[in-house]
């Protein structure tokens, strides 16, 4: 930044796509996204339930975001474990590559690997040099006001993704403003995600969209 101030230590853009999009697939979306969100879903612990006869049956996929075991250890040992970092990049990564293509931003399937054109970063932390030791047991709740904005932030963005549906539609393309405003929704809550829950920053987030 210009005026020497650190960038705060995770960015998200997402290309523009600088071509038509596709209306069939814009026009089923809902119904195009499901085998990605069902993987989703198994990584992020979803759970599920059965019944054979008079016998229950449950199973859980994996645990999702690494928080509460990465809590107790930037507590007592001052650690962040780099393949929970990983982990949680990844994972986070995937996550945002699935909303948006969700919300019509771009015409890729979601890949639960490569990069595409969703561009997301975070920076790991110096446990002990950059990370105030009782802070994670007060971030989420220093986040609250973060909390209001991003919920009428997401309704709006909701609005705008209905709005770009339809005119995706007739002219195959993403309305530039609106486009900017929804990835800017994402970006400000990637920000309050990293400050509140993957705990990578003591740094409180903007209240930005840019």
């Amino acid at each position: 930044m210009s005026d020497g101030t650190p960038s705060f230590p995770a960015s998200l853009s997402i290309d523009y796509p600088d071509h038509p999009l596709n209306k069939i697939t814009t026009l089923f979306r809902i119904f195009t996204i499901i085998p990605i969100a069902i993987v989703l879903s198994l990584l992020t612990g979803a759970g599920y339930t059965y019944t054979v006869g008079h016998v229950t049956h449950q199973w859980f996929a994996s645990g999702g975001i690494v928080i509460f075991p990465l809590i107790l250890m930037l507590l007592f040992v001052r650690k962040y474990p780099r393949w929970w970092f990983n982990w949680n990049l990844e994972l986070t990564c995937f996550t945002y590559r699935v909303s948006a293509y969700l919300a019509l931003l771009r015409d890729e399937y979601p890949s639960t690997d490569e990069e595409q054109a969703v561009h997301l970063d975070l920076v790991y932390p110096d446990a002990k040099k950059d990370l105030n030791q009782a802070m994670p047991l007060v971030k989420w709740l220093l986040a609250f006001p973060h909390y209001i904005v991003l919920f009428f932030l997401g309704i709006a963005a909701f609005v705008c993704v209905i709005i770009a549906w339809f005119v995706i539609l007739f002219t195959g393309r993403y309305p530039k403003g609106l486009f900017d405003f929804v990835v800017g929704v994402m970006r400000w809550g990637l920000r309050v995600s990293t400050y509140a829950m993957l705990l990578i920053t003591d740094r409180y987030p903007p209240f930005s969209l840019s």
